[in-house]
C-alpha cells in the first residue's frame, strides 16, 4: 500500500512536469567522449608517457639482470655482496612499477574528470541556448527515437571549443 500511495505521489507531480516539456533529447556520453579531439590527444600524450615509463623500467630490468650476470662470475663471499646490490635494484623496480601504475592511473583519472566536466558544461549551454527542457544520458533510457540524439551537435561543439582554446 505504501509503494502505492508513492508511485501515485510521484506520479502526480512528475507526469505534469513530462507533460509540459517541450523539447526533450538525448546524448550518447560514450560516443561523444570517445569522438572528442581532447579525449584522442590526451590518450596519445598518455601513451608517450607509459612508453617512457616502460623504457625506464626496461633499464631497471637490464640493470638487475647485468647485476646478476656479474654474481655468477663471482667468488662466493662476494656473490652476497652483490646479492645486496640486487636486492635493492629489485626493491628499486618495484617501487618504480607502483608509482608510475599510480602516477599514469592518477593522470588518466585526472584527465577523465576534466573531459566530463566539458561535455556537462557544452550540454548545459547548448540546452540553455536550444531551450530545452530534458537532455539525457542515453544509457539510462530503455528507449530512444534517434531523432531525439543531440550526440553530434555536443561533439561538434566540444570539438570546436577544444581548437579553439588550443590556439
Amino acid at each position: 500500500m505504501r509503494s502505492f500511495l508513492f508511485f501515485l505521489t510521484v506520479s502526480f507531480f512528475v507526469a505534469p512536469a513530462l507533460a509540459q516539456a517541450e523539447k526533450i533529447a538525448y546524448v550518447d556520453v560514450a560516443k561523444v567522449f570517445d569522438g572528442y579531439q581532447k579525449t584522442k590527444d590526451n590518450d596519445a600524450k598518455l601513451q608517450g608517457a607509459g612508453k617512457k615509463k616502460e623504457e625506464e623500467r626496461d633499464a631497471l630490468v637490464h640493470e638487475v639482470r647485468r647485476l646478476k650476470d656479474e654474481q655468477a662470475l663471482l667468488a662466493e663471499d662476494a656473490r652476497e655482496k652483490k646479492q645486496a646490490a640486487i636486492d635493492a635494484k629489485v626493491r628499486e623496480l618495484q617501487e618504480f612499477d607502483l608509482a608510475a601504475r599510480r602516477d599514469l592511473g592518477n593522470q588518466r583519472n585526472q584527465t577523465v574528470k576534466e573531459i566530463f566536466k566539458d561535455i556537462d558544461d557544452v550540454v548545459q549551454r547548448y540546452g540553455e541556448r536550444k531551450g530545452y527542457d530534458l537532455i539525457f544520458n542515453d544509457r539510462v533510457l530503455l528507449y530512444r527515437n534517434p531523432r531525439f540524439d543531440v550526440s553530434q551537435d555536443i561533439l561538434g561543439e566540444l570539438n570546436r571549443n577544444y581548437q579553439k582554446s588550443k590556439k
